[in-house]
Order: C-alpha cells, then structure tokens, then sequence
C-alpha cells in the first residue's frame, strides 16, 4: 500500500504477514469457528514471529517499532475473515500485556510479559461486569487486604480469552467507597483456587472463547498489584484511546474487505444476461462505499500519527470508533445485500462476517458511550489530561 504513512519497511511487512497469516491461520478458520476455540499452539507460533510484541519493549523481547506496524497487523488479521480470531490475539498482544507492560514491575514484566511475548502464555484483561457494562467507576469486584495477600471476590464478563488464558489482568475495588478513585489493578494466576469460568454462547467472534469470570475468595499476594494501589481507573483510561483506535482500524479494515469480496463476487455473478456490476444502482452503491471508507482510512490514519507523536487522542479516538465501527456494519450489510440468497449462507464470507461486526459498536465501550464522551468534550468542556506517568 503507498501511503504517506507506510515506509516501504512497512510494506515488506504487511507482505510478510499476509503470507503467514495465509499458511498458518487461514485454512484452519472454518475448524476454529466451528470448535469455538483456537489452539495454543498458534499464540506461540505468533510469538515466534514477533508479532505479540510489535510495539513492546526490546528489553523484554518485544520489537519496539511504530505504532504503524500495528496498524498493518490489525487491518491484516481483518482480512481472514473471523472477528473472534483476530479478538483472541488482539485481548492478550493488545490488551493484557499492554497493561503488563505499562503498569508491571520489573519482576511482574519477567514473570508474564516476557513469556506472554513470546506466547508461552496466554493473558486476558478483565474489567466488565455483569452489573456493570461501561461503567467502570460502578464495579463491584472487591479486592481486601489481609496482611501480604488480597482477598478478591466478584464477577467479570464478556472477557475474550476468559476461559483458556493463564492469566488475569484484573480491575478490583481495593476501596469501595472511594467510586472510580477506589480502583486497582490485580494480575492473578488462572490456577488460584477460588477462580473458575464459563463459556459465553456469542452471536459471532465464534473462534474465541469469551467467558464469565467468578473470584470466590480468591488469595492474591500484594506483590501481584499493578502500579500504585487505588490508580486503577487513571490506567484503564489511559488506554482506552489506545483500544478504541484499534477498534476503529478494525471498522474500517473490515469494510474494506468486505467491498474486495464483493466486487470479486459482482465481477462474477450474472444477471439478466450481464454482470451485475453492470448495474448503475449497485455501481453507486460502491462509489458510495468505496468513499467513506477511504475517508475514514484518511482521518484513523492521521489521528493514529498524532497517538505517536505523544498527543492524548481521547475525543478523536472516540469519534474515530464511532464512526469506523459504524461504518463496518453498515458496509457489511450493504455488501451483503449484493450477494443475494448466497449471503445469507454461511458458505459464503459476508454472513461470517455480518455477525461478526455488530460486536465492533458495542465492544470497548457502546456508540453511545463514544457520543457521550465525544459530547462532554464538545459541550461540556470537558477535559481529559495525559497521565505524566503510569506508575505510581
């Protein structure tokens, strides 16, 4: 691709991927969807090529390159067609050991960043509760100190890798009366005795498993608290513009594959005696699509260059997956309409792929959570200040 954001390193990349992704994931969706479930086995393969670590340190085995590397990664992992794959490896890379990373000890980083890099283990990030939704401040999952150990108890849901991951990166309330000021953040090991999971039965992203999470008197030593005690929700926050812009690229990427196929299928399908690209509706159609995804390309582009030059992107992150997600549903079933009866069957890419993207308006917080924050901004005058540090 030729873009003022790519180097022609990125390129090489983006081709590099493409042909992993071809030979080792690729062929096997179909299985994986069918299972509900992805093997370990391909984290580590992800891990052998560097891909669990793309913008994460050197020093604990990561590559360190810029964020448009990423921005290659997530728009080539829409492209195989399954949202609960590409959720998977995007919870642990993107999420759990993104907290890891930011918030961990140098002890915690060697204990679960440096083999969750290289994808000996698996890691999840839990904030979500069944009474919760988006209200983060509202959560009830306590976390009492009891000399050298937290007694944690509570609930998580919609958690991708809740059920098969090793570890937990934990949002608990180590001071409920505290509200949002009262949040920390806990890893803690599958295998603790008071831990267990159950399967959610999702509409789409069928490949991963996403899981209710229960803490039944859970012992958690001190040692196992991320960054300082009761700054839990400023370090959610911090990487909420972060997880919203992925979502964004997800949107978008999405879109974009979806119009490839279909022009691929509208270049092939007659009808009353010519190919229905042939018709002027369905050609409009196209153009129409066509130019809001590369506008909305253009604007996460531009705002994920301001993301790394150092600029806290928050409203724009916002909008940014406002509008991608948005856009992916609505491309997604308009491209699915130019397949007629057959995309309507799942032997055809757009039914996956029509399940799969509802979940992009309402995962990492709902559209009408990103009006919100995009309205208090806008009419509020609210503002939202970059953390000078992450560590307390």
């Amino acid at each position: 691709m030729k873009s003022y954001y790519f180097t022609e390193e990125h390129n090489m990349f983006r081709q590099s991927l493409r042909d992993f992704l071809a030979k080792e994931v690729t062929p096997h969706i179909d299985e994986w969807e069918a299972k509900g479930e992805i093997p370990r086995e391909i984290f580590k393969r992800f891990g052998d090529m560097g891909y669990l670590g793309i913008a994460l340190p050197e020093a604990h085995g990561g590559t360190d390159l810029d964020y448009f590397y990423s921005i290659v990664f997530n728009e080539e992992m829409a492209r195989i067609n399954s949202g609960g794959f590409g959720a998977a490896i995007g919870a642990h890379a993107s999420l759990a050991l993104v907290h890891m990373n930011a918030e961990g000890n140098e002890a915690q980083k060697q204990k679960y960043l440096e083999p969750g890099i290289k994808g000996e283990l698996i890691g999840c990030l839990a904030i979500s509760e069944p009474f919760g939704g988006s209200d983060v401040a509202g959560m009830r999952t306590t976390a009492v100190r009891e000399g050298d150990h937290y007694i944690i108890n509570g609930s998580k849901t919609f958690i991708t890798n809740g059920v098969s991951s090793d570890f937990i990166v934990a949002a608990v309330k180590t001071n409920p009366d505290a509200k949002s000021g009262g949040i920390s953040m806990m890893v803690i090991d599958r295998d603790t005795p008071g831990v267990t999971a159950t399967k959610l039965n999702k509409l789409g992203w069928r490949a991963s498993d996403t899981g209710e999470i229960a803490f039944s008197d859970v012992k958690v030593p001190v040692t196992n608290l991320l960054g300082g005690e009761n700054q839990g929700f400023y370090y959610i926050m911090q990487h909420f513009a972060l997880e919203r812009l992925m979502l964004a690229i997800g949107g978008m990427a999405t879109a974009d594959y979806a119009l490839e196929v279909t022009l691929q299928y509208m270049n092939e399908r007659e009808a009353f005696g010519r190919k229905i690209n042939r018709f002027q509706a369905l050609r409009h159609r196209v153009a129409q699509m066509a130019s809001e995804i590369e506008m909305n390309r253009m604007f996460i582009y531009a705002i994920a260059d301001r993301y790394q030059q150092g600029d806290y992107v928050v409203k724009e992150a916002a909008m940014a997956k406002l509008l991608g997600t948005q856009l992916s549903d609505r491309v997604v079933y308009d491209c699915l309409q130019m397949f007629g009866g057959y995309g309507f069957m799942e032997d055809y890419p757009l039914a996956r792929m029509y399940r799969d993207s509802r979940l992009g308006t309402i995962g990492g917080g709902t559209s009408e959570i990103m009006c919100e924050i995009i309205s208090k901004m806008m009419i509020d005058d609210k503002a939202y200040e970059k953390a000078t540090s992450l560590k307390v």
